[in-house]
């Protein structure tokens, strides 16, 4: 007979609704955590003032930080806006740059920006039952395009893959996803350099 009582790092719960775990901490960024991430500063400081609404939390579910195991978690973001741009993930390499990651969106509608360090630019599409291949040597943002609801997806990445937030927080991606028309659009970063 099984112990059905014994909890360790192999079982782990998460809503495949909600995204959210009963056993684990979420990890959450408010939108004073994104400075810099936003290209309108006014809009980024006011929306800050009136509130600093939660842009997005996920769950990583604890995996070894090896290169035999594999991380992942559930990630969610929130339905918003900061000026023209939607709510969207501060966006990372990883810190072993070769290493990739798949997304597979459980609820919502967004898209997935993806971009070499040589300037190479690619957005999918994320709804219910797609996944998207994030290959190594791009980092990638997810980006909430819904007006109303969370954008959730289940992720997955090698242990040791690690993250490097810093390029992106220093430099920005090459393009931005903004609102045109009750649209998304994709628009150069008026802030990037080489």
């Amino acid at each position: 007979m099984f112990d059905l009582s014994n909890t360790n790092s192999t079982l782990v719960d998460f809503d495949l609704h909600t995204g959210l775990s009963k056993t684990r901490e979420t990890l959450r960024r408010p939108l004073s955590a994104m400075k810099g991430m936003y290209h309108d500063q006014a809009a980024f400081d006011a929306t800050v003032k009136s509130g600093d609404p939660l842009v997005y939390e996920f769950f990583d579910m604890g995996v070894p930080d090896s290169s035999g195991d594999v991380a992942y978690g559930t990630s969610i973001t929130y339905p918003g806006k900061v000026g023209d741009e939607y709510h969207m993930t501060k966006g990372h390499f990883h810190t072993v740059l070769d290493t990739a990651e798949v997304y597979y969106c459980l609820r919502g509608h967004g898209l997935m920006m993806m971009e070499s360090p040589e300037g190479e630019v690619e957005v999918q599409e994320l709804t219910p039952g797609k996944a998207v291949y994030v290959p190594g040597r791009f980092a990638h943002r997810s980006i909430n395009i819904s007006a109303k609801e969370p954008l959730i997806t289940f992720f997955a990445f090698p242990g040791h893959a690690g993250h490097d937030y810093g390029s992106i927080e220093t430099q920005g991606f090459r393009k931005l996803v903004v609102e045109r028309d009750g649209k998304p659009a994709l628009v150069d970063n008026p802030r990037w350099s080489k």
